[in-house]
């Protein structure tokens, strides 16, 4: 039985770089005089196999995900801190430059994928295969350019758009598009994407790139492009046009939120999950997230500490703020709360396998007095969402298979609420808010609120749904209230033990200062593609 796509990538990748080899081999032994020029393999004999040119379709899938340990995002907002990294620091205080960007160095890498990308685009037309094979084969590369395409606006503002392959002696200084253009070109390779590309997949191609998820990345586009940040005039086309792919994938009828939010993001390719990345950890090692996550005393590095800003941002099961809830104790500050946060994060007294949490001090297993307490969390709190609970005692090999999902219909419910909100039409935004409320494991009390109450509960249900998913970091910058969000110091709690009573004593703390200006809105463009490239400008401020 074969593999889905997304556990077949990497092996694919393999095969196709292994007959390549025996090409070039078979090449050396022939006849000196009537051998294949080396350069010439890839355009005589990829293009001419099927099953060469699926390998190549099949490598372009190979996009950055969420689980890379040196790319976080998670610790670049106010979700979360990143143990060990200096560079995550510097991001954190606002000291990013040019120069010390490592953890949001993703240029060379979505450039990379985009060169593929045109060689298949320059390759294809004249490939012997079944034309229906081919377009779809189109459809697949051309949402992965978009994507990419995508996140390096989404990061770095307008960038050149490259189109086709460069040849040896062709200028390779190009300027940069404007953001507008930019964003015309991703829709118009997603639209193109939609029409090429099949609903659903069945047998061996389930996990390829679908119809539903070019429409669902050209809504996340389109709503980005609406936002204060892309629209400070507050175009109202703008805002239509983001309504309106919202709103055509939850037409389409075929995705509906699972009902229990833990295990959604454990559980491959559920009613939810519109695009994602499969792992097969237990043939080639891929992602350790157990390793990372885990608390130091089941053996974790602790390498993630969500911040209890982030648990303060947990609303109580009353459906309000743990400061504007009369009934909150601050000494037992994790009853009662939206149940997403228990699904979400690990604190001190949760239960975990088969124990609980100890974050306490002295003494404390998952403290810095604990097991390996050079691993312990600086916040008292690890990652407990996408971890794979079965997990005993994780190691380099020791690990889940828990997907990257990079789309899911819970986005696209909020998307159309923000993207009505905007057009005034506050019923059906409150609507949509509150039907991601009431999935069946949340149960969280309705949002009533209107005006500019109803655009904060917006933003507030997208900072927990979506939590650790990628989407606070650049959410909060699309909503130019980065520089109030940002600014915030990253706050711990410390948590004591009075061993002669048995008394914990909770007290928050500040453990970090934070710091954003204006502009670190966006990200600079790496100084080594500056000086390749004269014609390529710095974002502002940098």
């Amino acid at each position: 039985m074969e593999l889905p796509i997304n556990q077949r990538i990497f092996t694919n990748r393999l095969v196709f770089y292994s007959i390549l080899v025996t090409i070039l081999m078979a090449s050396c032994k022939a006849d000196f005089l009537d051998r294949k020029p080396l350069d010439k393999v890839s355009e005589a004999d990829v293009w001419q196999d099927e099953k060469l040119i699926e390998a190549f379709v099949n490598n372009c899938y190979d996009v950055r995900h969420g689980f890379l340990v040196d790319y976080y995002m998670m610790p670049l907002s106010d979700e979360a801190y990143r143990r060990g990294r200096e560079t995550y620091h510097l991001i954190n205080r606002g000291e990013l430059s040019p120069v010390n960007n490592t953890a949001l160095d993703h240029w060379g890498k979505f450039y990379n994928l985009i060169t593929n990308c045109n060689v298949f685009f320059e390759s294809i037309d004249d490939a012997p295969i079944d034309e229906s094979l081919k377009d779809r084969f189109r459809g697949e590369v051309g949402f992965m350019r978009a994507y990419a395409y995508f996140r390096l606006v989404s990061l770095y503002g307008g960038v050149p758009l490259i189109t086709s392959v460069f040849g040896l002696h062709d200028d390779f200084r190009v300027e940069r598009n404007t953001y507008d253009e930019c964003i015309g070109f991703i829709v118009a390779e997603l639209e193109a994407a939609e029409e090429r590309l099949p609903l659903q997949y069945s047998g061996k191609d389930i996990g390829r790139i679908t119809k539903g998820a070019a429409m669902a990345l050209k809504s996340r586009v389109l709503l980005y492009a609406a936002s204060p940040l892309n629209n400070p005039e507050n175009d109202q086309a703008k805002w239509i046009k983001a309504a309106e792919a919202a709103k055509a994938v939850i037409d389409l009828g075929i995705y509906s939120l699972y009902p229990d939010y833990k295990s959604l993001f454990t559980t491959p390719f559920n009613q939810e999950v519109i695009w994602s990345r499969q792992f097969q950890n237990n043939r080639s090692i891929e992602t350790r997230i157990e390793l990372h996550f885990y608390p130091n005393g089941s053996g974790g590095y602790g390498q993630v500490n969500p911040l209890h800003n982030l648990v303060d941002a947990y609303e109580t099961k009353k459906g309000t703020l743990p400061a504007d809830d009369p009934d909150y104790n601050p000494q037992a500050p994790y009853e009662n709360r939206d149940p997403r946060f228990y699904d979400c994060i690990l604190y001190d007294g949760a239960p975990w396998q088969d124990r609980r949490i100890e974050s306490y001090v002295p003494g404390g297993m998952d403290s810095s007095e604990g097991t390996e307490g050079w691993n312990a969390s600086f916040t008292s709190y690890s990652v407990r969402k996408f971890v794979d609970e079965s997990i005993s005692r994780p190691s380099a090999s020791n690990v889940g298979n828990t997907p990257w999902i990079y789309i899911r219909y819970g986005e696209i419910l909020l998307n159309y609420a923000e993207a009505m909100y905007h057009l005034g039409d506050e019923n059906t935004a409150r609507n949509y808010v509150n039907t991601i409320r009431q999935r069946e494991s949340v149960q969280m009390p309705p949002v009533l609120d209107s005006g500019v109450g109803l655009l904060k509960r917006i933003q507030h249900e997208r900072r927990i749904e979506l939590v650790f998913e990628e989407h606070r970091f650049f959410d909060v910058r699309r909503w130019k209230i980065a520089e109030e969000t940002e600014n915030v110091d990253a706050m711990r709690m410390s948590i004591t033990l009075d061993r002669s009573t048995g008394k914990k004593t909770y007290k928050p703390e500040v453990f970090q200062e934070r710091g954003f200006s204006e502009r670190n809105y966006l990200v600079p463009i790496p100084q080594s593609e500056i000086e390749r490239n004269s014609l390529l400008t710095q974002n502002s401020g940098y």
